[in-house]
């Protein structure tokens, strides 16, 4: 969510020679409508920007550039914040971000902490960027990460921190695989569901 306003943002004029006005930001949030589509021939949610799906650009260095600044506006995060609330009202909802159990959703069923060495999710991101055929150097990946999750860690709304009450899952030497069964198990253990 936080991806496709920053996408706006640079679409509309709103960060210029990496400088964010977040007043134009702010003044315009209105305009900003951000749901979900599922894409079953990829098997996953798309992010729609007022109807139109961005998923293709959101992932991109140049909003992963910008994403920590814009996510630091106090009017942006509470849009968001309670978007993401509204589509979890019911329950039965798995969502992720950097503060979704400490601040969206603090009294979730089940939080799962999903962690991996910088040099691992570095690696991961330039791998998927370089798929895309984004031209990016592994260096250039790794500072952007560091950089995000400083900033993100440090900002004074809905710091990225791990919930008191979050099961930690390091996934530096897992497989994808072995992640999904691993969070499903933790899943069914919740609800009460056997093997």
């Amino acid at each position: 969510m936080y991806r496709a306003v920053t996408y706006w943002a640079l679409e509309n004029g709103f960060i210029n020679e990496g400088v964010v006005d977040s007043k134009q930001i702010e003044a315009s949030l209105n305009d900003v409508q951000v749901s979900f589509q599922y894409n079953t021939e990829q098997q996953r949610s798309d992010t729609l920007l007022n109807g139109e799906n961005v998923e293709g650009f959101i992932r991109s260095m140049r909003v992963s550039s910008h994403v920590s600044a814009v996510s630091t506006i106090k009017a942006v995060r509470k849009k968001l914040v309670a978007l993401q609330q509204d589509l979890g009202v019911n329950g039965g909802v798995v969502m992720d971000g950097r503060d979704i159990g400490t601040v969206v959703f603090p009294q979730a069923e089940l939080k799962l902490f999903m962690t991996a060495s910088a040099a691992v999710r570095a690696q991961r991101r330039f791998e998927e960027l370089q798929s895309k055929g984004d031209m990016v150097t592994y260096e250039e990946v790794f500072k952007n990460l560091t950089d995000r999750d400083y900033t993100d860690s440090n900002r004074t709304e809905s710091p990225l921190k791990q919930a008191e009450d979050a099961i930690v899952i390091d996934n530096s030497e897992m497989s994808r695989e072995t992640q999904m069964q691993l969070a499903l198990n933790y899943a069914n253990e919740r609800i009460g569901v056997t093997s």
